[in-house]
């Protein structure tokens, strides 16, 4: 009995058409068969947040999905933000640079990505909004206040640019 399984999912824009195994991981599928690194593996049981992706808009796990769930999905990784034709950050992206919200680098990509949901639902969160927003997602170097400055200069360069 096979236990592989065809899946159709649009990734960052671009539609994927695979024979995955039934028990390959979200996660293991962006990073091994598409070569996307940026969704990074943290604890593999969900706690950390680095692996946050958007699936359909709303923030998942890809540590805690399987890939064949996610058949027919529309994802976004990390990768998915920046400026195809220019290069240019996106500017949840450039938030964390400048506001230093990046420290090692390991957490960023799932902060990022929940911070791009939480922003899309609610442009002007408070202080207490982001941080529970961004409860599930863990920095090990604990530079949590540079990442909390990182989500306001983001909702401020968010908010500018939609009012232009």
């Amino acid at each position: 009995m096979s236990t592989r399984q065809t899946i159709r999912l649009t990734v960052n824009g671009k539609s994927y058409e695979r024979e995955v195994e039934a028990r390959l991981t979200l996660a293991d599928f962006l990073r091994h068969e598409l070569h996307l690194g940026g969704t990074h593996v943290g604890c593999e049981h969900g706690i950390c947040g680095a692996c946050t992706i958007l699936i359909d808009g709303r923030s998942a796990r890809a540590c805690l999905t399987l890939a064949v769930q996610a058949d027919g999905a529309d994802i976004i990784t990390v990768e998915g933000l920046r400026n195809r034709e220019t290069g240019q950050l996106h500017p949840i992206q450039q938030a964390f640079v400048d506001a230093h919200g990046l420290q090692c680098g390991f957490c960023t990509p799932g902060f990022i990505m929940t911070t791009l949901e939480l922003l899309g639902e609610n442009p002007d969160p408070s202080d207490e909004e982001i941080k529970e927003a961004l409860g599930g997602n863990l920095c090990r170097c604990t530079g949590y206040q540079s990442i909390l400055d990182s989500v306001r200069l983001a909702a401020r360069r968010l908010q500018s640019a939609s009012a232009a």
